[in-house]
């Protein structure tokens, strides 16, 4: 099927920009010589929808990467049918605010169109069908960005927390071939963009594990794998920094660089333990699972403070490893987490306030990463 392509115009200024570059105190100017600091955008914020938060993340951030708008099933929701205005905007704002800009992402099981994986009955596809499926869309969205965008989370969470593979519907059908397949082809649609593995739970030792082999595997076949994303969605009593660090130097050790994706720290409690990141993880509200309605007590702030603090130190130990550290949304109102697992909670999961203003840990960070 031939694909339709919808385009918006897109006019998009600098103006306003403040002077990232020059105040050594914002995380982008401080950590400049050290590892991007970026920062997930969401479609309100490239469209005036939130103004606030598009100042913030214009003056302390170096990278950016999409929340939703370059996920399949926006990018493709019908077959040979692609919607590019909301990527397009994403990536002209990364380009006019000098971003180093990634795309996220090429595959991901959960938020893939229905019309990829199975026929016009719902009966699954063929194995060759969903590979050309693939190509065609990796191809179409890498070729469009060629260039412009550096580099790409080319699956996302296909490994499950014990190192076996997750079982969707794209690894019932392609099985172990689903990774090589997408990395070629995304290689072949950009030879020059950097392709990455992204995941959650990475300090576990049984997923550590399945991805060091992951990526010797590739390597093996020859296959480009520029570096390994470690999401962040973090807690406030796990993982061990200790526990994180090994998986860091693990991934490190097999010849890809460290990136730490999708960065939060939740203060609320988890309505059961061990969830990682789920995005289908969903649970009834209760009041008692929302404990900070009406403001964060100084001693838990603290303490957010404290074990930021912790995994920045960490990132800037090993900063030789790292090629960047991404936050999961700007302010305090962006964070998924305040709707995840739990709808309608109130979290303070980022490193700025809900009226933009820089937490107490940005100074910290600002200041341990001076000589």
């Amino acid at each position: 099927m031939k694909p339709i392509f919808y385009s918006g115009i897109l006019a998009l200024s600098m103006a306003g920009c403040g002077n990232p570059q020059g105040d050594n105190s914002t995380l982008r100017s401080a950590l400049k010589d050290k590892f991007h600091i970026g920062t997930a955008l969401s479609v309100a914020q490239l469209t005036g929808g939130d103004t606030l938060s598009e100042r913030v993340a214009r003056e302390n951030f170096s990278a950016i990467v999409p929340e939703n708008c370059m996920k399949s099933m926006f990018l493709q929701p019908r077959e040979g049918e692609f919607f590019f205005d909301e990527a397009d905007k994403f990536v002209g704002w990364g380009e006019a605010n000098n971003m180093w800009i990634t795309g996220h992402c090429l595959v991901w099981h959960s938020q893939a169109p229905l019309w990829l994986c199975t026929d016009k009955d719902g009966n699954n596809v063929s194995p060759e069908t969903l590979a050309e499926r693939l190509k065609s869309h990796i191809t179409a969205v890498v070729t469009r960005y060629k260039g412009r965008i550096k580099g790409w989370d080319v699956v996302n969470e296909a490994i499950l927390d014990d190192g076996s593979w997750r079982k969707s519907k794209l690894y019932e059908i392609l099985g172990e071939e689903l990774i090589p397949l997408a990395f070629r082809f995304a290689h072949e649609a950009d030879p020059d963009a950097e392709l990455y593995y992204n995941d959650y739970s990475m300090a576990l030792e049984g997923k550590r594990n399945a991805v060091v082999q992951l990526v010797k595997t590739l390597k093996e076949r020859g296959l480009r794998i520029d570096a390994v994303g470690m999401q962040g969605h973090i807690g406030m009593d796990y993982p061990a920094v200790e526990e994180f660090e090994k998986s860091l130097l693990a991934f490190a050790e097999t010849g890809v660089k460290v990136m730490i994706t999708e960065l939060d720290l939740t203060v609320l409690p988890s309505p059961r333990p061990n969830t990682g990141a789920a995005v289908e993880a969903s649970f009834d509200y209760q009041k008692e699972l929302n404990p900070y309605a009406d403001g964060l007590p100084d001693s838990v702030a603290t303490a957010w403070t404290s074990r930021m603090a912790d995994f920045f130190r960490l990132f800037l130990k090993h900063q030789d490893k790292i090629t960047r550290v991404t936050l999961w949304g700007v302010c305090d109102d962006d964070s998924w987490r305040n709707d995840w697992p739990v709808p309608g909670r109130t979290d303070y999961a980022l490193l700025f306030d809900r009226k933009g203003h820089a937490k107490p840990v940005v100074d910290v960070i600002v200041g341990a990463s001076k000589p």
